[in-house]
């Protein structure tokens, strides 16, 4: 396993706390969950106005529609992302956050629905997730529901398989971020020619 000095934290703390400020702009604006906030129209990504809004194919990763939405997020991107940067450092963690955000709001601009709102931070998160089901694919995971340690690749796939059949969830973003994921880790272990796990 390769390990660093630093967990570079800080790259997370700074990725949770604009989410979470984001949220309570949502919620303040929004009057809570009566009415929704117009931050979601504004910063969220929709498919067919991207042309006219391109800042939203970075700020939709910013944004959630419920709290249970985001703490879900947030909680992987803590587990996981902690996980990464120890594994190939901060710099390298934010690349693949990112690119695998925007590869995952790609695939959603050419394969969703043109005229539905797409928010969340999934997509970059299951680029952390492709990475490290590739560079350390026997890695033991608590999921959510499954009370036993399971391989991290196996904990990918079933969430990425769900997110195929659960309503209102964007598969498309899922998709893009996890391809990006699973090069980047090939990439890392080719170029380091480093067995993690």
């Amino acid at each position: 396993m390769r390990n660093y000095n630093s967990p570079g934290l800080s790259a997370i703390s700074f990725l949770i706390a604009a989410n979470i400020l984001i949220f309570i702009v949502e919620l303040v604006t929004g009057e809570g969950i009566a009415r929704r906030s117009e931050v979601i129209p504004f910063l969220g990504l929709i498919p067919a106005e991207v042309l006219r809004h391109p800042w939203t194919i970075i700020s939709s990763l910013f944004v959630h529609a419920s709290a249970g939405h985001i703490i879900c997020n947030m909680i992987s991107l803590y587990f996981l992302g902690n996980l990464l940067i120890r594994l190939v450092g901060e710099n390298d963690f934010l690349k693949i956050y990112f690119a695998g955000g925007l590869l995952g709001n790609l695939c959603y601009i050419l394969l969703g629905p043109p005229s539905v709102i797409g928010i969340g931070a999934s997509g970059a998160i299951f680029a952390i997730g492709g990475t490290l089901a590739m560079i350390a694919p026997r890695l033991p995971v608590f999921m959510f529901f499954i009370p036993v340690p399971t391989p991290l690749w196996a904990a990918m796939a079933i969430f990425l398989v769900l997110s195929f059949f659960v309503s209102g969830i964007a598969w498309q973003a899922h998709l893009g971020g996890f391809i990006l994921g699973l090069v980047a880790g090939y990439l890392i272990k080719k170029k380091r020619r480093i067995r993690y796990f």
